[in-house]
């Protein structure tokens, strides 16, 4: 690869390391958690920090609410299973978003 782009950090950030191409990039939204890995694995590695922006949000809520994107759902879960939920998170195991129904 190329590039990573890691949101998720721990385990997932080591084993992406090995992925990468000599000269290749590890952008992680969570921090490099170890400095010496990209030297190691011969790449670079960046963290990033993202922002908010409200005017930003506001647009992609119109897109969304346009139809011409869609979100990724996985699962659909009540608000109890929120336990659950994170422990699916955690796994890996799912593809896309998992949603609480607060109310049903």
């Amino acid at each position: 690869m190329d590039v990573v782009l890691d949101t998720r950090g721990g385990e997932v950030q080591n084993r992406s390391w090995r992925v990468l191409k000599k000269g290749g990039i590890l952008v992680a939204t969570l921090g490099i958690s170890s400095p010496e890995a990209p030297a190691t694995h011969g790449v670079r590695g960046v963290g990033i920090l993202v922002h908010p922006d409200a005017s930003q949000l506001a647009q992609i809520a119109a897109l969304i609410d346009a139809g011409k994107i869609r979100p990724l759902i996985s699962k659909v879960m009540s608000l109890a299973e929120a336990a659950r939920a994170h422990q699916l998170s955690e796994a890996g195991h799912v593809h896309g978003k998992i949603v609480l129904l607060i109310k049903e």
